[in-house]
This record gives structure tokens, C-alpha cells and sequence, in this order.
């Protein structure tokens, strides 16, 4: 029954992507280019989240940081990552990343069983380094382009292909296939290491959200930045460089013939 219930909502992965398909093929944005048409709307969110964050994500966060050891929530982080491995070799083989997808799948086993089901990490002394990604890196890589800009209520910074890519990614998670209770386990501990994440990174975050002239601007440009840099490294299949016609050897000889 659970594995039915993984193939429908696959399924309803598939009609995702055939509709985001429609939007055209991918183009790189130039160095800068923002695409923006519900910037007011978007800003109303960003406050909202801000309003959240202060109100209980930081406290929240500073007292999750302060109580527990370090060496506890490290291992909490360890097992949220290594739930999120099997959703990571899905994507490996959707984008043809068969080597990545190998890699993904020993360092689980390898965390799973010697590393105590994830809590520590061994893999990684082996050398065997987490490739993340996600769907909506995989909708690059198949040319999605990468759509408006967009905040999301509580969960914040996106653009609208990796929105899509984030709504398939909980779908097909192959973690869903597991019982109720474990879900339940899986979900709390995400939880965690989100409060980690903003503790960790608290003097960072609060400065861009409270300490910024424009928080929302400043956001925005450092998350598209940031998501670029992450997919100019996996150009789409068709991509082909515009400069590249244009190339000139500086050791040719321009007279040769």
C-alpha cells in the first residue's frame, strides 16, 4: 500500500513537470537580471517571515542552540542528512548523474549501518562527500527556465521553478514510504536541524533581516546569487556558450592559413 501511494504521488510529480515543461526552454539570466512582477506581494510575505523569525524561529533557535550540546545536534543534522539521501540519488539519475547517484547510495548504506542510522558520519572520513540537489536543479538540467522570483510564506527566498521543484521533492520523497510514526520521527528532526541551521548561522541572518536597509532587496539578490552559482555548474543539456564563435586563440597566428 505505501509503495501504491509513492507511484500516484510520482504520478502527480510527472503532470508537474509536464506543465512546467510548457513555460519554454532555460535561459541563463544575465549577472544581475531580476525578474520581479509581485514584488509587492513578495514583500508583504518577507515581513511576515520576519515577523515569524522574530517572534519565534529565533527564540526558538537560540534556545534549541543553547540547551543541547553541540556534539547532539551535530548528530541530529547528521540523521536529517542522511534521510535526505535517497531523495537526492532520485534526482542523481532524473539529471543522468549516474556517478553522483552511485555515491549518494554508498554513502546512505555507509551512514546507515556503521554510522548508526545516520547520526554520524563516517562516510565522510571515507571520502564519500554528500552531493546534494533537488528537483529543481533537475528541471534546470532539463531546461526549465528558472521563472519569477518568489517568497514563500514561512519558508522564504525561491524562484517559481524551484517552488515547483520543492512541492515534487515532498512528493516523491522516498521517505514517505516509510510508517506513520517514522514520519512523524523524520519530521521532528528536520525540525531540529532547521533550528540548528538558524543558530548556527544567527549573527548572518539576523543581520540581513534586521540590520539591512532593505532586508527584502538584500534577500533576494543574495538568494538568486547564490542559486545561480549552484546551477552555472550544471549548464542545461542544450546550453551552448554565446561567446563561443567569438573565441580567439591569443597564440594563434590570425594570418595563418
Amino acid at each position: 500500500m505505501p509503495a501504491a501511494i509513492y507511484l500516484l504521488r510520482a504520478a502527480v510529480a510527472a503532470l508537474s513537470l509536464g506543465i512546467l515543461a510548457s513555460c519554454g526552454p532555460a535561459r541563463l539570466p544575465a549577472e544581475g537580471e531580476i525578474n520581479d512582477p509581485t514584488e509587492p506581494t513578495n514583500r508583504a510575505i518577507h515581513q511576515f517571515n520576519v515577523g515569524v523569525d522574530r517572534a519565534i524561529v529565533r527564540p526558538v533557535s537560540t534556545a534549541y542552540g543553547t540547551v543541547v550540546p553541540e556534539p547532539a545536534r551535530e548528530s541530529l543534522s547528521n540523521f536529517a542528512g542522511n534521510l535526505d539521501q535517497p531523495l537526492h540519488v532520485v534526482n542523481d539519475i532524473l539529471q543522468f548523474r549516474f556517478d553522483d547517484a552511485a555515491q549518494n547510495t554508498f554513502r546512505f548504506l555507509v551512514n546507515t549501518t556503521f554510522g548508526l542510522g545516520g547520526f554520524f558520519d563516517p562516510a565522510t572520513d571515507m571520502g564519500l562527500y554528500a552531493e546534494d540537489t533537488d528537483f529543481g536543479e533537475t528541471l534546470h538540467v532539463w531546461g526549465v527556465s528558472e521563472g519569477a522570483y518568489m517568497v514563500l510564506p514561512l519558508l522564504g527566498p525561491s524562484t517559481s521553478r524551484d517552488t515547483a521543484g520543492f512541492v515534487v521533492d515532498r512528493v516523491m520523497n522516498p521517505t514517505r514510504l516509510l510508517g506513520e510514526v517514522e514520519q512523524d520521527y523524520a519530521t521532528g528532526v528536520a525540525v531540529a536541524d532547521l533550528a540548528n541551521t538558524r543558530y548556527q548561522f544567527r549573527d548572518t541572518i539576523d543581520g540581513l533581516l534586521y540590520d539591512s536597509i532593505d532586508g527584502y532587496a538584500q534577500s533576494r539578490l543574495l538568494y538568486l546569487q547564490n542559486r545561480r552559482f549552484e546551477l552555472r555548474g550544471n549548464q542545461p543539456l542544450d546550453f551552448a556558450d554565446p561567446y563561443e564563435d567569438s573565441y580567439i586563440d591569443p597564440y594563434e597566428d590570425p594570418y595563418a592559413n
